[in-house]
């Protein structure tokens, strides 16, 4: 992986802040485009510039998208996937190669000095946001939890997220 601009792209952060109602801290880059062309998760220093930790290094910000994550967690999906760590051996072991994977692309960036990685990992399914930021950033394949949550949320709302445009108007007038 090849380090990022040190200086986020100015429409990129302006659409981020657009996105989360506030200027973001610790943007890195844009780890995943919406097809609209909005980024839709970011990935964040370990390091805040105050020097606080953040651990979370993939951050979902596309509101259209956190708001049907968060209703998926309200219908009780972190609970269920927590509870199948302790029945589904297969989706256990992929939980901890993606809180493996996750710990490994953080501390190439920047070692927090712990193995706290983000979401609950590797003990219980905390965040569904995380996971599946996790999953738009890196790929199908590395999140279990990121990959079924953006499973149910197609099902759920009969296609994806994005299908209705963008979901800000980045000031300046461009949506990406």
């Amino acid at each position: 992986m090849t380090g990022p601009d040190p200086r986020p792209d100015p429409d990129d952060v302006a659409a981020v802040a657009a996105q989360l109602g506030r200027r973001p801290r610790g943007l890195r880059r844009v780890a995943h485009r919406c097809p609209c062309g909005l980024p839709d998760v970011v990935e964040t220093a370990p390091r805040l510039e105050d020097g606080t930790p953040f651990p979370t290094l993939y951050y979902a910000t596309c509101p259209r998208l956190t708001s049907r994550v968060g209703t998926l967690e309200a219908d009780g999906l972190m609970r269920e996937q927590t509870e199948r760590l302790d029945a589904d051996p297969d989706f256990a072991a992929g939980y901890a190669r993606a809180h493996a994977d996750y710990l490994a692309e953080r501390d190439a960036i920047a070692p927090l000095g712990t193995e706290t990685s983000a979401g609950g990992m590797p003990e219980r399914v905390k965040c569904l946001h995380v996971h599946v930021a996790h999953t738009l950033a890196r790929g199908p394949g590395v999140n279990p939890a990121g990959d079924e949550t953006l499973e149910r949320l197609e099902q759920r709302w009969r296609g994806p997220w994005w299908h209705a445009g963008p979901c800000v108007e980045v000031p300046g007038g461009s949506t990406g």
